[in-house]
């Protein structure tokens, strides 16, 4: 079984940066894609950024242009670093982990524990 930790959030004035990490831990056989997602108190959880096995990436619109996924040189580890941030940003961030474009998409995937990320005007 896949464990999933999340560091990096924190409190941040609108227009500043912060950069989140995710490790990945146990076996990573079943595993291809890792992203990371967000949930706005009384929003639903929505997609954020993906990455595959082959580098490809997927944005969210809202996000894009401002954010930035990675992986590090272990497959088992991934970043987002998010750049000009605005309080719309604020959010419990989680990585996630997943077998598949299609898994990632529909949220069958493994969760970390999350981190809030707050944005401040």
């Amino acid at each position: 079984q896949v464990q999933l930790m999340e560091s990096g959030g924190g409190l941040v004035q609108a227009g500043g940066s912060l950069r989140l990490s995710c490790a990945a831990y146990g076996s990573m056989f079943e595993i291809d894609d890792m992203g990371w997602y967000r949930q706005a108190p009384g929003k639903q959880r929505e997609l954020v950024a993906t990455i595959n096995g082959r580098g490809t990436r997927n944005y969210a619109d809202s996000i894009k242009g401002r954010f930035t996924i990675s992986r590090g040189n272990a497959k088992n580890t991934i970043y987002l670093q998010m750049d000009s941030l605005k309080p719309e940003d604020t959010a419990v961030y989680y990585c996630a982990a997943g077998s598949s474009e299609d898994d990632m998409a529909a949220m069958r995937v493994l969760w970390g524990p999350g981190t809030q990320v707050t944005v401040s005007a």
